[in-house]
């Protein structure tokens, strides 16, 4: 069994076959998907989509790239819809200094913000960051989230950055990206993270991993793909590995599932 922590189901490459998505995350021993959001218009699709669909979970969040186009009232509407009975966490948010398609400093303001309202909330946290990981360390030091509800997610630090967000007392979750043949590193730090802070996703419909890279449109059904490489990098048998991040998702999200 395992759990999808982190996906995109309301992107329009699989927002239109979901039901199809999800029979083949089952057929794949995939029990459980968890539907990201990068603004509010997204969390409230995000938030039918679990509503409608059996083992499907949803975030609230605005992404770095969309803080430019937040409104002023955008966190009311996210405290709304995090209370809703199918959410789980306050995600994605966090800051991109790669793109910077919002000013860095409005996406601080933003950033800022939403972990307050996890803190207020009592949520948990997903964490974008991308070319900014100091930064977005200290804006989460600063804040009322607790550390130990808070996941970076795709991570694909090395040994120095893996060591800097357990320290932190964060968890990391790794998407296809470790599963690259150029990611020699990053599984060499993923060996190194402690067996009750690490989760598996794929960031779907992004980054197929090995061997289904080929795939333009990723899927929840190939973080198995995923958990299989990380299990090999940690010398931890498939299965076992599998049950172990489960394990963790179900209790890091506070998920209504049999595990």
């Amino acid at each position: 069994m395992l759990i999808d922590t982190h996906c995109h189901l309301t992107d329009r490459r699989l927002k239109g076959d979901v039901p199809g998505v999800l029979a083949r995350a089952r057929d794949a021993g995939v029990i459980a998907c968890i539907c990201a959001a990068s603004s509010v218009p997204d969390s409230r699709v995000a938030a039918d989509l679990a509503a409608g669909h059996e083992g499907v979970f949803c975030m609230a969040g605005v992404h770095p790239h969309e803080a430019k186009a937040a409104g002023e009232d955008y966190l009311e509407h996210l405290a709304e819809l995090a209370r809703s009975p199918r959410n789980v966490a306050v995600g994605e948010i966090g800051l991109d200094y790669h793109y910077d398609l919002s000013p860095r400093r409005l996406q601080q303001e933003v950033f800022a913000a939403q972990l307050g309202l996890a803190g207020r909330l009592g949520k948990p946290v997903v964490v974008h960051t991308r070319e900014a990981l100091d930064d977005t360390l200290a804006i989460l030091r600063q804040s009322s989230a607790r550390p130990e509800r808070v996941v970076f997610h795709s991570f694909t630090g090395e040994k120095r950055e893996t060591r800097l967000v357990l320290d932190a007392g964060c968890w990391v979750s790794y998407s296809g990206i470790a599963t690259f043949n150029t990611a020699g590193a990053i599984r060499e730090a993923a060996a190194t993270v402690p067996d009750d802070r690490i989760m598996v996703e794929t960031d779907a419909p992004y980054l197929s991993p090995e061997p289904v890279r080929k795939m333009k449109t990723n899927e929840p059904a190939n973080v198995a793909h995923v958990a299989r490489c990380l299990a090999r990098a940690r010398g931890a048998e498939a299965d076992e590995f599998a049950e172990l991040t489960t394990a963790n998702a179900a209790s890091f999200f506070a998920l209504d599932i049999n595990v």
